[in-house]
């Protein structure tokens, strides 16, 4: 045997003996296809960012999460149901000179939901845009007739025009939350990894099971995804790594990492995907797009 010959042996007993490669999440990595072109989607796949906990990245993951997905080639709707209204700040739409936003479209039959939805800076990003008058919706929907399925019926017009649509979820476990969770297919969970934030999954868990058992049986759980991890903290990979022993295979391989990029984008008015198109945020959440492309088949 020659001496070139034992040494690429030797090399390759060291990448056994080595194992594969572990993630953040202390898993081994999946090895996921690149994303495929739709294959004519007629009906959207709708998923809700949803956390009662503000300040976990659902707005920055909405956006980023919408923007890799476009790229993929897929047409992308934003709803944005915070009244705060970061999702639409966040791509470049000033809330304040809204003549019309979706709290108009809960409300009246007066409005085309195609007419107030607006283009993002990104070919195939959508936006449906909010307000601060969407804070008063959840106090006028309490006398509503089905007032559960509100944000359904208004979806439920554009459902043909997208292949997938995103709500932005107000940090609470109100009314529009819940309308938010009865027009979803899937939820998607944003966590930060920190202790406290942990503590709410479980009251998150259990509205999420309420609404399966009374308003939409078919809502399901597609994945929790850690956000704000910061790997040099003890704290970050404790409360990751309970997550997974909690959770297991929803917790999501991707992890979105601590970065000053984030807060620049939303001063800049796009996702990162464009701004910083090669940075370490940008490449998570295309990952990210892989894995919920790779866990909700048809899509």
């Amino acid at each position: 045997m020659s001496d070139t010959t034992t040494e690429t042996e030797a090399l390759f007993e060291v990448a056994v003996d080595a194992g594969p490669v572990l993630g953040p999440t202390g898993r081994p990595l999946p090895d996921l296809p690149e994303p495929q072109p739709p294959q004519g989607v007629t009906r959207a796949l709708i998923i809700a960012m949803c956390n009662q906990k503000g300040g976990v990245g659902k707005t920055t993951t909405a956006i980023n999460l919408g923007a890799a997905l476009a790229e993929t080639g897929r047409r992308v709707l934003l709803v944005d149901f915070d009244p705060q209204g970061s999702l639409s700040v966040g791509l470049g739409v000033n809330p304040h000179t809204l003549d019309t936003s979706i709290y108009n479209l809960l409300l009246t039959r007066d409005h085309d939901v195609h007419d107030i939805i607006v283009s993002s800076v990104v070919e195939g990003l959508d936006i449906l845009p909010a307000n601060i008058d969407l804070s008063a919706a959840e106090v006028q929907l309490v006398s509503e007739v089905a007032r559960e399925q509100t944000l359904k019926r208004v979806l439920t017009q554009v459902r043909g025009d997208y292949d997938i649509i995103l709500i932005d979820c107000a940090p609470s476990l109100g009314l529009l939350t819940v309308n938010a969770l009865t027009a979803a297919d899937r939820v998607l969970m944003p966590l930060e990894c920190e202790f406290f934030a942990l503590r709410g999954l479980a009251l998150l868990n259990d509205t999420i099971g309420k609404v399966q058992d009374r308003l939409n049986p078919e809502l399901e759980i597609v994945g929790i995804l850690g956000t704000m991890y910061d790997a040099r903290t003890l704290h970050s990979r404790e409360v990751l790594e309970r997550v997974v022993q909690a959770f297991g295979d929803k917790v999501f391989h991707t992890v979105i990492r601590r970065t000053i990029k984030f807060p620049e984008t939303t001063v800049a008015g796009e996702p990162i995907t464009t701004y910083a198109s090669t940075s370490p945020g940008a490449l998570a959440y295309r990952m990210l797009a892989r894995e919920v492309l790779h866990r909700c088949p048809g899509a």
